[in-house]
């Protein structure tokens, strides 16, 4: 089975005044469809440039990423956004809803750049809201929902167009414990779905929830392991 995502030998560079810095040091990592991984690492372990680079929101210094079997590491601006669109739903810490737009608004916003009708946007968002379990809430602004609907919101756009990966930034982070508890519940629905989910997190508990756990630490990948067990380095290579 080709894998759905494919890092080789990734490494990303930044110029800070006259000293570069080296945020990744050839991470190589392979994620198949239908898995549920967390990439994990203390700041400053090159977590968040992974994920920008996974989500398409940065490009490597050296290296390749295929994402469905495209090269996306040499992509220009213009094609790399139709990627991110098209193939990754994004769900962020601080929910990044459009406050003057209700939910049903806020979630078909994806749909409007993907140049669907209006109709089909008003009923696939509905769908997605339903699968989240905010039927009821459709018409709300995002400062009529609590912290928790307003990240079922972020999840259902995430959802709406039907993407490769799920990738989740610290989806908890701005959320008490409970409420963290019913939202990873329904990552774990939506993975069981069928869908691959990348969750990064600092936390270890919610980081638990994950059935594959990659641990980053000063640029590389410091160990892989798949429900408990070290998956052998040969493998993700």
């Amino acid at each position: 089975m080709d894998p759905i995502l494919k890092l080789n030998a990734i490494s990303r560079h930044y110029k800070v005044g006259a000293e570069e810095i080296q945020a990744l040091k050839s991470v190589s990592i392979e994620i198949n469809k239908n898995e549920y991984v967390a990439l994990m690492g203390p700041s400053g372990s090159g977590k968040s440039t992974l994920m920008n680079i996974i989500g398409c929101l940065d490009t490597p210094t050296s290296g390749e990423y295929f994402l469905n079997g495209k090269d996306v590491s040499k992509m220009e601006d213009d094609d790399l956004a139709e990627i991110r669109n098209k193939e990754i739903g994004f769900v962020f810490q601080t929910f990044n809803l459009l406050p003057r737009l209700s939910a049903l608004d806020n979630v078909a916003l994806p749909l409007i750049y993907a140049g669907f009708n209006k109709q089909t946007r008003i009923d696939r968002a509905s769908e997605v809201l339903a699968q989240v379990s905010l039927s009821d809430r459709v018409h709300h602004k995002p400062n009529e929902l609590s912290g928790g609907q307003r990240q079922r919101v972020a999840i259902a756009r995430a959802l709406v167009n039907n993407p490769s990966i799920i990738l989740a930034d610290e989806p908890t982070g701005n959320l008490d414990s409970k409420t963290s508890h019913e939202i990873m519940a329904l990552f774990e629905e939506i993975y069981k779905k069928g869908n691959t989910i990348i969750l990064v997190t600092h936390e270890e508990d919610i980081a638990q929830h994950a059935h594959r756990i990659v641990r980053l630490k000063d640029g590389l990948v410091e160990s892989d392991t798949l429900n408990g067990q070290r998956i052998k380095k040969e493998s993700i290579v």
